[in-house]
């Protein structure tokens, strides 16, 4: 049974795993050889030129420090304002606590839609702007039930020896309650930076200018594209028109390595937040 059980952990791991790994091997084959079909687990005919591709795309670059900022920005904020109004709705004396606690569930059920979102945007004067990308996301309500789930769970004394010492409400939220924080806050900066870096959806909606936008849509603008030559427009001509006699670039490989690029960057910070991540995540069914 033990055996069983490790064979089924291992398959469901490689079946999970091995997308991934392929389309990074694909991006590190030649095109040409790619479209011969049967490369699965190793390059067959190794190659930088995919990434050297990628990497002359004038796009990329300013993509990616949009992104980098829009993540950066956007889970700060984000923490901070739903940390805040957890805060106060985990406190029984607040007037109204039910009312604005049902006003927020509400909301997790029973959206205004993709068209009255728009018009909001746009009303507020948000459109083609950086924040169109950050404040119509910035109080996530799972994440605010977690955070007041955890608060609830913090001893009473705490906050009332702060109190007795003079200290105010901003006091004891920022040195009592957020250094206690710790493992919740950092699994949902995580999701919420997942969010951030892979949302493709709203900048397509509410950008229209091409330095605003991030990384994830312009890899959808590469995926969707048909052609090596539109992917490629950034690029010197004498360049392109050598890489693609040579065919060592094709439409695939080139989307495969542009994934790459996109993927690996927040792969690389679950390690860092993994210690807190699992007692994070079972803060909200701890307790209500």
């Amino acid at each position: 049974m033990i055996g069983f059980i490790y064979f089924f952990l291992i398959f469901l791991a490689f079946v999970t795993f091995y997308p991934f790994w392929n389309s990074f091997v694909i991006s590190l084959n030649e095109g040409k050889d790619t479209m011969l079909g049967g490369v699965t687990f190793w390059p067959r005919e190794f190659t930088w030129e995919n990434y050297e591709v990628v990497f002359q795309d004038k796009r990329l670059l300013n993509a990616f420090l949009v992104t980098i900022l829009r993540t950066v920005v956007g889970t700060f904020l984000s923490v901070l304002v739903t940390a805040l109004l957890a805060y106060g709705l985990s406190k029984k004396e607040l007037i109204g606590r039910k009312f604005f606690m049902i006003f927020c569930l509400l909301t997790m059920f029973f959206s205004g839609g993709l068209i009255p979102t728009f018009v909001l945007v746009k009303g507020l004067g948000l459109m083609d702007s950086f924040w169109a990308m950050i404040l119509p996301t910035l109080v996530l309500v799972w994440n605010m039930i977690i955070f007041r789930t955890f608060f609830q769970q913090l001893p009473n004394g705490l906050e009332e020896s702060a109190k007795i010492d003079g200290a105010g409400n901003w006091q004891i939220f920022f040195r009592i309650i957020v250094p206690l924080s710790g493992p919740v806050i950092a699994t949902l900066s995580l999701f919420t930076a997942v969010f951030h870096w892979n949302d493709w959806f709203f900048p397509s909606i509410y950008i229209t200018s091409e330095n605003l936008i991030p990384i994830q849509t312009l890899l959808r603008q590469v995926i969707n594209s048909n052609t090596v030559t539109s992917q490629m427009g950034q690029l010197d001509a004498g360049a392109l028109s050598h890489m693609m006699e040579a065919a060592k670039v094709t439409g695939k490989s080139l989307q495969m390595a542009t994934m790459m690029v996109a993927t690996i960057p927040i792969i690389l910070v679950y390690p860092f937040i993994q210690k807190h991540f699992v007692k994070g995540v079972l803060i909200g069914s701890l307790k209500e």
